[in-house]
């Protein structure tokens, strides 16, 4: 029994039947009892007509008693089938007629005693009393083997406890059935709740709920709806910042870069006469002092670059949240997509003094290539990053077995030899804006953030392991072929 609705509503349904079937069991023994007091009350009856059956007194101690048996008594022996019985037998204990067995203590007055008696396997119901006849007194004993009570208590088990146990077994099994059948659209409907991404606010269907739940699948549907629209206007205003930031960005990246040019490689009077043509006219009208170092230039550079990447990054993480439900999916070549990404930081690790490689096996897998590339370029530039100079990165991508050894799946992978990540902080870093206390190197956090979200797009993850002899940082994304 999976859920609680369905607990509560077998016992609901199981209860009354076991109660429903204790009942009719009592009611069955208060049935035999009455019949029992029923036929007590007929072997009373029975004894003067037994009594006026003795039509004289026997010639000596050792003859039988003379006997013409009243009608009634005779067909109440008849009738019963050999589970009848009667005797007659002297004050002191002899049997003078009837059935020698059916003997016992002489009663001490005239009133009937009834008590059971086992002969032969059968229980009779016996009535003794003590009466005065033709032949003198007599103790009169009747026996009814065929007692409702009796038979009841015999066949107990048979006849009520077995039928009523066979009873309850079958209609547990067959009412565990009908309500597993009867919930079953709101089974469905709980595990469809349950194997939904978190992210996936598609309405319900509200015409495959049955009645007494459409009202909840409604407000569900509400609250989604509500809860999209939230989420989507939310990413509406990442990407709509982060795109209105990219061209002042740009603009002012592209003059600091140029400035930063001329500082390092012209003269000082040359950049400055630069820079001072590209200032305000109206500025000009007023003494300013723009003297200015190459190092503040420099850390200016480096400013723009870093707000110009997490503009960027910001966008692409917008745009990774907005199509994982709608991109298109296309046949990917994983080893010219990381020759691609290889080649576009060729020249950024050339500058840093660190060895790039690539180790690449032919390999293809179903996804999005653009942000598959995105994937890749962000875990080549965090590497880059935090390898320091003379230090190695490679990039490598290929076919192996897979993770559940279900067959064979195309992986991506870049490692590096740099200062790695702690074990307590391998969970953190995937969280978007976290870094390390500590860490050097320039970035805002969202490099892995998204790499994250790319592979979750892709049905996989983005594993973090130490590198190789334990050094750095191995960074792993198995994706179907």
């Amino acid at each position: 029994m999976s859920t609680g609705l369905q607990r509560r509503l077998l016992l609901l349904l199981l209860v009354p039947l076991l109660l429903l079937a204790g009942l009719n069991t009592w009611f069955d023994y208060r049935l035999a009892g009455n019949a029992s007091v029923q036929q007590d009350r007929a072997l009373v009856a029975l004894v003067p007509l037994l009594a006026d059956s003795v039509v004289a007194r026997s010639a000596g101690d050792e003859d039988p008693l003379p006997l013409l048996l009243a009608p009634a008594v005779e067909e109440f022996l008849s009738s019963r089938g050999g589970l009848a019985a009667f005797s007659m037998a002297a004050l002191d204990g002899r049997v003078q007629a009837g059935e020698v067995w059916l003997a016992g203590s002489t009663p001490g007055d005239s009133e009937p005693v009834f008590y059971s008696e086992e002969q032969g396997g059968v229980r009779y119901r016996v009535v003794a009393q003590r009466v005065r006849t033709v032949a003198g007194d007599l103790v009169l004993r009747l026996a009814d083997g065929s007692d409702g009570r009796q038979q009841w208590l015999n066949q107990l088990w048979f006849k009520v406890l077995l039928p009523n146990a066979v009873l309850i077994v079958a209609l547990f099994f067959s009412v565990n059935w009908a309500v597993r059948r009867a919930l079953r659209p709101l089974l469905e409907l709980k595990e469809q709740v349950e194997r939904r991404s978190p992210k996936d606010l598609s309405a319900l269907n509200v015409d495959a709920t049955p009645d007494e739940v459409r009202p909840l699948v409604v407000a569900l549907n509400r609250l989604f709806e509500l809860v999209n629209a939230q989420a989507s206007s939310q990413h509406r205003f990442v990407a709509d910042a982060a795109h209105q930031l990219r061209t002042p960005l740009a603009a002012l990246q592209a003059q600091v870069e140029a400035w930063a040019q001329a500082a390092n490689h012209g003269g000082q009077a040359d950049w400055r006469d630069r820079a001072v043509g590209q200032v305000d006219a109206a500025v000009l009208r007023h003494p300013v002092d723009i003297t200015v170092s190459a190092e503040q230039v420099n850390a200016l550079r480096a400013a723009a670059r870093r707000t110009s990447q997490l503009a960027n990054q910001l966008l692409a993480l917008s745009r990774v949240e907005a199509t994982q439900a709608h991109g298109a999916v296309q046949r990917v070549d994983l080893a010219q997509l990381c020759e691609t990404v290889f080649l576009q930081y060729l020249d950024a690790a050339a500058a840093k003094k660190i060895d790039l490689g690539l180790e690449c096996q032919p390999a293809h897998t179903n996804g999005q290539e653009w942000l598959l590339r995105e994937m890749l370029g962000n875990l080549v530039d965090n590497a880059l990053k935090y390898t320091p100079a003379g230090g190695h990165v490679t990039v490598r991508c290929g076919v192996r077995a897979a993770r559940a050894a279900l067959g064979s799946c195309a992986f991506v992978q870049v490692e590096d030899d740099g200062p790695g990540i702690p074990p307590e902080h391998i969970a953190r870093v995937l969280e978007p804006f976290f870094r390390m206390p500590g860490a050097s190197g320039e970035g805002s956090g969202l490099g892995l953030a998204i790499a994250q979200e790319i592979a979750s797009a892709h049905g996989s993850a983005l594993v973090l392991t130490p590198g190789a002899q334990g050094r750095g940082l191995c960074a792993t994304v198995d994706i179907a072929s």
